[in-house]
């Protein structure tokens, strides 16, 4: 090899030198000269690189092989050692000298030894710590099974899912996930591994801005658009091709609806259900996925009060779409529990700041008993300022807004970042934006709404981080609180810290967080709709 290079390079500076000293350049032989000696180059350096790996000892850069039995590599390489010896020095050298010699080359080599697996072993927890971040692919499906799965007629891969979460494998522990927090954590982990595995959705182009595609994401009805604008933006679940989706998306704002719409003072929201009605008579004309199956595998999601009222139009839309909704109110028809879901409302003051204020005061450091402070609108608030506002009892700071002196002394987000108990009482609608408020400040949220189906109950244990109080037992309220033992709340406390996770907004979505667990709560609904009979 070297003597074909040196020939090689001898041609190129007779050439260049009978070019450049000559009379005339032919510049096609010189081209391919350059050509074959870079060519060359490329192959000495391929040749000597794979040298220089064959004779270094493979135990020196194979951490995996060292982390898999570390006892036993590390006397078979100290054996090697001794074997390896040159063998003039054990000649010449008397016995005491060839006992030192090995005994100090073998200490060289235990040291090299014990230095690659702490590394290796190092590198180990650095993979396990960051394991589960955002970028860490589906687990749950083995490999040889992924590729049929995705093959596979979205019905079928649904049925497969189904099947899979029923006989679902015990899990006691998760390290991304608290047990306590799940009304069963083998069910909700099987499921959400399968949703990463297998779920595709297709999201309509159709429908014009801004109630279409312009995600409004500030205010208290933010959820809706914090929603669509991460899953119009996401890879992972969205796919071009419809007939590999196993759910269509609706992607319109109720919120942008009601602004581009609604007359105000006028309380009529018939034009807002029409123009809905509309929409997807357009799609079910346009597409024959709508026609499949009357709107069973699509969804919309909608935060605003007038969420299920927008549905009313169309009678397929109302009966048979997921619909996840703020307003998850069962009473009032629309709302079905086991098929819709519970869309939890998040107040967002600073959309590129979603998760300012996040964090409360330790427990020792929350000497309010309970606080709250809104408008005094819907048939509970009311009920509560009379019998617990007024500011007659120190413990319970119940107002109608947090009046100008006391919020110079203390501001509303203070206010929960001290307290014991965060109450959380419906407005006009069951749902309310301090449930989410106060997991954000780590208060125990107490929850008074009649009818009101709690976010993600399918899979969340509510009883295990939070309080509910029936709306004719607020007189009764201090008295429900002060019962609680001390121990029991420190648990519930730590457990909304625990839970906080779940419902926060990133703007790169991590797994189990509030856009994970929204789409979670879709896809496990849209399951359940599977009867035993397609199974």
């Amino acid at each position: 090899m070297k003597r074909a290079l040196r020939q090689s390079a001898f041609i190129l500076m007779r050439e260049l030198s009978w070019c450049f000293f000559g009379h005339k350049i032919d510049w096609r032989r010189l081209f391919l000269l350059a050509a074959v000696l870079t060519v060359s180059s490329i192959l000495f350096q391929i040749l000597v690189h794979r040298y220089l790996l064959n004779d270094q000892s493979p135990y020196e850069n194979d951490s995996s092989h060292l982390s898999l039995n570390s006892s036993t590599t590390k006397e078979a390489i100290l054996q090697q050692v001794r074997l390896s010896l040159p063998y003039s020095v054990i000649l010449l050298n008397s016995s005491n000298e060839v006992v030192q010699s090995v005994s100090f080359e073998s200490e060289r080599a235990e040291t090299r030894l014990n230095s690659s697996i702490s590394k290796s072993k190092r590198e180990e927890k650095l993979a396990d710590a960051t394991k589960n971040t955002r970028f860490s692919p589906p687990l749950g499906v083995p490999s040889y099974k992924q590729r049929h799965i995705q093959l596979s007629p979205p019905h079928e891969a649904l049925v497969y899912a189904k099947k899979e979460i029923d006989n679902a494998p015990l899990v006691n522990e998760d390290p991304d996930l608290y047990a306590s927090l799940f009304r069963n954590i083998s069910v909700f982990k099987r499921s959400y591994e399968l949703m990463e595995t297998i779920l595709k959705v297709y999201i309509y182009r159709d429908g014009a801005r801004p109630i279409f595609h312009t995600p409004f994401l500030k205010g208290i009805y933010a959820s809706e658009g914090w929603f669509m604008k991460l899953m119009e933006g996401n890879k992972q679940f969205v796919t071009k091709d419809p007939e590999k989706a196993h759910l269509f998306y609706l992607p319109y704002s109720a919120r942008q609806m009601e602004l581009a719409l609604y007359v105000p003072g006028s309380h009529n929201l018939k034009p807002l259900s029409l123009f809905l009605r509309d929409y997807v008579n357009k799609i079910a004309a346009k597409y024959p996925f709508w026609n499949r199956t009357l709107g069973s595998d699509h969804f919309l999601v909608a935060c605003h009060d007038w969420g299920p009222y927008t549905v009313t139009g169309h009678e397929e839309l109302a009966r048979n779409t997921i619909k996840a909704l703020c307003n998850a109110d069962p009473s009032e028809g629309v709302f079905l529990a086991g098929r819709d879901v519970s869309l939890p409302e998040t107040t967002i003051r600073a959309p590129r700041r979603p998760l300012r204020h996040l964090g409360g005061n330790r427990v020792s450091l929350r000497p309010i008993l309970a606080f709250f402070a809104g408008s005094m609108h819907g048939r509970v608030r009311p009920t509560l300022l009379k019998y617990w506002g007024g500011g007659n009892d120190a413990d319970m700071k119940i107002y109608k807004r947090l009046p100008l002196k006391v919020s110079q002394r203390m501001t509303y987000i203070q206010h929960m970042k001290s307290s014991k108990y965060c109450i959380c009482p419906m407005g006009f609608e069951v749902n309310s934006p301090r449930i989410v408020e106060a997991i954000y400040y780590e208060c125990v949220p107490v929850i008074i709404a009649d009818n009101f189906v709690l976010p993600f109950s399918e899979v969340l244990d509510w009883s295990a981080f939070s309080l509910v109080v029936a709306e004719k037992d607020i007189p009764k309220l201090k008295e429900i609180l002060l019962s609680i033992p001390m121990r029991k709340y420190i648990t519930m406390q730590n457990n909304v810290k625990m839970v906080q996770k779940h419902f926060l907004w990133n703007a790169r979505p991590i797994r189990y967080d509030l856009f994970h667990m929204i789409l979670h709560s879709i896809w496990y609904n849209k399951l359940n709709q599977i009867q035993s009979s397609q199974m």
